[in-house]
């Protein structure tokens, strides 16, 4: 089972750029499909975006399309989520999520309690 700890969440103004990583460990980081979730007090956890395990393609929620860019490195077992042009509605824990198998993409938000998480980061946007 893969560990994973994310790191870069801290409060930014609106309009505003933050870069998240999660780092994995005690697994193949190839073997899985890896993603970001996020949530806020009293709503279920929203899918925000997937990358393949090549890194060669990506997914991401409408909210946050055009905005963010999920990445990562398999050289350093790593997820990256570069979060631009900030709205206080992105406000939240936010989580990184391991899929094993390689699944495809489109199914990431699908079981959206599958899967390996880390501890989450805060994300704090203020208006």
């Amino acid at each position: 089972q893969v560990q994973l700890v994310e790191s870069g969440g801290g409060l930014v103004q609106a309009g505003g750029s933050l870069r998240l990583s999660c780092a994995a460990s005690g697994g193949t980081f190839t073997f899985y499909t890896m993603g970001w979730f996020r949530q806020v007090p009293g709503k279920e956890r929203e899918f925000v975006a997937a990358v393949s395990w090549t890194g060669g393609s990506s997914y991401y929620a409408d909210s946050v399309k055009g905005r963010f860019t999920i990445s990562r490195d398999n050289a350093k077992n790593t997820v990256y989520l570069e979060m631009n042009s900030l709205k206080p509605e992105d406000t939240a824990v936010y989580y990184c999520n391991a899929k094993g198998n390689r699944v495809p993409l489109v199914s990431m938000p699908q079981a959206p309690d599958s899967g390996s998480w880390g501890q989450g980061t805060q994300v704090t946007v203020s208006s």
